[in-house]
């Protein structure tokens, strides 16, 4: 069965999601239908996990992993150092099976992105090839059982010892333990440890220097715990089962000083530490900046899952029939001519097509970034691609874990049936929205940034000295737009500036309600935030109050973003049924985050009562326009067959 009759939409719809990296996925994609890497249920938790370290290793001669490394791997399979072909390969890995797309995401992604990107050239000689070929297995320990998010107070320690030139390695209490931790349950004989640093300071007292990692081995080659480090299984978990996620302590293990991943510190056999960012908080924030890979890969793989979810559930809309239609024979209706149906799902699809779009861009200037020496990198530049990565990263997976959940419950009972892949997918979607960074934690930063204004001084403070400093800007803050590009530009330029008179369909007028909306709640929230400067007021107490309107800036600004890339990627089309198709999608996209907000636009009295009742029509009737080409917009998603081959779509006493 096949999701439309139009191909030439599709695969020019496929063509434009596809962008850059076209090549890459389509490379993904036939290696998931060839493999049948889908996910399963009922398989014993050891066994699944062997079965997804095995796939793993079935993908080291396709050239992904390496991809990722500059100067290492298979320069005949089309040459290493592409930061993006790696991340869109293990994206791709979303259409089958998650655990596959974690696992490996941990192994080439965490620890190998720790040891490239925070060690030297003798980490990199000792481990970067070992790494790439499963040689080396490794895991990525910085969560602990008593921090998560507040990476900046974990507890284990690593203290430096001069006499034998080793650092000691410390879980202190049990809130210090590792948690977690992907790989560390069975397979992982290395972890990359994040610990507080602790030597000798200038004056040769004991000093803590904060957050540095370290290249720890943690198992001997039987798989046996080393010395002084105790892991333990996390065992069964809401989803994601073919990944060995556990827990490890460390009991005083002493490991060489060259394990210091050393790029931003050195510490020297005397125990005096050096390091070119003077500032704790900046060398901090800047080694966590260099990770930023992993965020971005866990919202494109996200967004993949999703896409699947939605191909599932539209697909089924278009085969499964309920109730007698208005014609003579009396024939049932299919789920998708039903408009709450097409409700349910369609605006949803419209949304996962702007988040794709927003991937590309963050996937493209990552790669772009990477692919330079770091010292010759605009640190600006960077400090923006870390905001648009939490912000696409957060946008994109909570989009996805709504759509795997709306498909679920849009499939009825077969939704509900483990052999057709749904409940599997939700549950695996589900822990996406809170590791490598906690959704609501990345969407206050993204709004932190916005009202810091990217001030470089912003970054050094804590909780509230960043309000203070916020709240002592002599004017309204001026916003640096990270999505601001110039076919954006233009189009406002040459259009009328009125957004009630206009068309929602004109894109400069969504642009200036989406614009003025998040402008608007960033200066209402400044404005909150200066009552730190009264007198007798508590910093922290301002921030805590005003926490609710900083998820509000930061979600404002995702969605602008996600309609800016949108718009930019249309703009490169010729006239055509693809274009068309994308301008009625991207449309909707606005109609339906409107709606979401109606109550918001109007209590601020940015539309209009008649406009708002207005949207409400106009999301019915774009549901209607696109329900023809409902297959089409799926099935350009490009998820291979094998993920699809599920009896709900295949079965007679389904469909």
């Amino acid at each position: 069965m096949t999701a439309s009759n139009t191909p030439s939409l599709h695969s020019g719809l496929r063509a434009v999601l596809d962008g850059r990296w076209a090549s890459t996925r389509d490379q993904v994609r036939a290696h998931i239908q060839e493999a049948g890497l889908v996910p399963r249920a009922g398989v014993p938790l050891e066994r699944y996990r062997a079965e997804v370290l095995d796939q793993m290793r079935a993908m080291v001669p396709m050239g992904f992993p390496a991809a990722g490394f500059p100067d290492a791997g298979f320069p005949e399979r089309g040459g290493p150092g592409d930061p993006g072909a790696a991340v869109t390969a293990i994206e791709t890995l979303g259409y089958g099976d998650l655990s596959l797309m974690v696992k490996a995401g941990v192994q080439w992604g965490l620890f190998g992105g720790a040891v490239e990107n925070l060690g030297t050239a003798e980490h990199h000689e000792r481990f970067r090839q070992g790494l790439i070929d499963l040689d080396i297995l490794g895991c990525f320990a910085m969560t602990e059982t008593g921090h998560g998010s507040d990476v900046q107070q974990l507890e284990t320690t690593a203290t430096y010892l001069p006499e034998s030139g080793e650092f000691e390695l410390h879980s202190p209490t049990p809130s210090a333990r590792k948690d977690y931790i992907g790989g560390a349950a069975e397979h992982a004989r290395w972890a990359a440890v994040f610990a507080q640093l602790i030597t000798a300071g200038p004056e040769g007292q004991r000093t803590d220097y904060g957050v540095h990692c370290f290249v720890v081995p943690i198992r001997d080659d039987n798989g046996d715990d080393l010395p002084g480090v105790t892991t333990s299984d996390c065992g069964y978990k809401g989803g994601l089962p073919g990944v060995d996620n556990g827990r490890i302590s460390f009991d005083r293990v002493r490991i060489p000083r060259t394990a210091l991943l050393n790029r931003y510190a050195e510490v020297a056999p005397d125990g005096t530490y050096s390091s070119p960012i003077e500032s704790d908080n900046r060398r901090f924030f800047t080694m966590l900046g260099t990770l930023v890979r992993g965020r971005v890969t866990v919202g494109a793989a996200a967004g993949a899952a999703g896409r699947l979810a939605l191909t599932l559930a539209v697909r089924y809309a278009l085969v499964r029939r309920q109730f007698d239609g208005p014609g003579e024979d009396g024939e049932e209706l299919l789920l998708l001519d039903y408009r709450t149906h097409q409700r349910r799902l369609l605006p949803l699809v419209a949304r996962a097509y702007a988040f794709a779009l927003a991937q590309n861009e963050v996937t493209a200037e990552l790669a772009e970034l990477q692919s330079q020496p770091p010292g010759e990198v605009d640190p600006d530049r960077m400090r923006r691609l870390e905001t648009m990565a939490a912000a696409i990263k957060a946008g994109h997976t909570d989009l996805a874990s709504r759509a795997a959940i709306e498909a679920r419950t849009a499939c009825g009972g077969a939704g509900y049936m483990a052999e057709n892949r749904l409940p599997q997918i939700r549950d695996d979607l589900d822990v996406f929205t809170t590791f490598e960074g906690d959704n609501l934690v990345l969407t206050q930063l993204v709004a932190k940034h916005l009202l810091s204004a990217y001030a470089a001084e912003a970054g050094e403070l804590d909780t509230a000295g960043w309000v203070r400093f916020v709240a002592g800007m002599a004017r309204d803050v001026t916003l640096e737009k990270t999505g601001v590009r110039q076919v954006i530009q233009t189009m406002l330029d040459s259009s009328d500036e009125s957004t009630e008179d206009s068309e929602l369909s004109d894109p400069a007028t969504a642009v200036r309600l989406f614009t003025a909306r998040e402008d608007h709640l960033v200066r209402t929230c400044a404005a909150r935030l200066r009552r730190a400067n009264e007198e007798d007021v508590d910093a922290f107490e301002v921030f805590t109050s005003t926490q609710d309107h900083l998820i509000k800036v930061g979600q404002a600004h995702i969605d602008l973003l996600a309609l800016e890339a949108m718009i930019a990627a249309i703009s490169e089309l010729p006239e055509s049924p693809v274009r068309e198709t994308l301008e009625t999608v991207r449309t909707l996209f606005v109609y339906a985050t409107l709606e979401q907000d109606l109550g918001w636009f109007l209590m601020h009295r940015f539309i209009s009562v008649e406009r708002a009742k207005a949207i409400r029509r106009g999301v019915n009737e774009l549901c209607g326009r696109l329900r023809p080409v409902a297959g089409d917009l799926v099935e350009a998603f490009g998820v291979p067959e094998a993920a699809l081959d599920v009896p709900m779509l295949t079965d007679p006493a389904f469909v």
